[in-house]
């Protein structure tokens, strides 16, 4: 926030969602962050959500780092909140590379945070093995949705199901390149502590907290609370820019 500026002045929201899900995933938080008073931009990557139509095997995580500085670009956005969700931490992490400048801080939400060089299996070994055999079981290169937290309501579940596609396995095999290096800007990560037996994202909780330049928060909902828990996703969200 520019000194001078009044506490209430609106921010942009730019969320960069997880996989097989996209920008309809976020529908409950448009609302609280309309009443708030700020803008959430949730666009949806090539190949997912209502562009599911322009799935192809050639997708990858570079593709949609591209679709994500294309709404920048075009939607003219600066002094963006970035947000990543899952995923969306690898998306994330590329795009703030490409256009620190636009970009005032980022918030990762229960989300992978790639090194140079690292690509989402590259942090998530242990699950490589279930998502190649889930894509050689289709046409090799589709990954089916992973299943939904245990605590997801029934009518969430429904609506989730309806709307979840695969997933090109490109987008976890590339390896992230960062033109720039480990970012300075300022960054937050919110662990979702109702965590599965796997805890994939506890790695980066604990990482988090012993590395220089974080601000660490600890969410009481599972993986996606933008669907499980919005009303205290929304609060800490609003914390964590106040």
């Amino acid at each position: 926030m520019t000194s001078g500026s009044p506490a209430n002045s609106q921010k942009t929201f730019l969320v960069c969602h997880g996989a097989w899900s996209a920008g309809w995933a976020w529908k409950k938080m448009h609302p609280l962050m309309q009443a708030a008073g700020h803008r959430l931009v949730t666009p949806s990557y090539t190949g997912l959500g209502e562009r599911a139509h322009l799935a192809h095997q050639g997708l990858d995580l570079e593709a949609h780092i591209q679709d994500v500085l294309s709404v920048i670009s075009y939607e003219d956005l600066h002094d963006i909140v970035l947000i990543g969700h899952s995923y969306g931490g690898m998306v994330a992490t590329g795009v703030a590379d490409r256009v620190r400048e636009r970009i005032a801080q980022m918030i990762y939400i229960d989300a992978f945070v790639p090194r140079d060089g690292q690509s989402l299996f590259d942090l998530n070994e242990s699950a490589i093995e279930t998502m190649r055999e889930f894509a050689s079981d289709g046409d090799g290169w589709r990954i089916p949705p992973m299943p939904v937290p245990p605590d997801t309501s029934p009518a969430d579940v429904a609506w989730l199901s309806a709307r979840r596609v695969d997933m090109p396995i490109k987008c976890f095999e590339q390896k992230l390149r960062l033109k720039h290096g480990e970012t300075s800007l300022p960054r937050s990560y919110i662990y979702a502590t109702r965590a599965t037996q796997a805890d994939t994202f506890g790695q980066f909780a604990r990482r988090i907290r012993n590395e220089a330049g974080w601000r660490y928060f600890e969410i009481d909902a599972s993986h996606s609370p933008n669907v499980t828990a919005p009303e205290a996703l929304m609060a800490m969200l609003m914390e964590i820019v106040s």
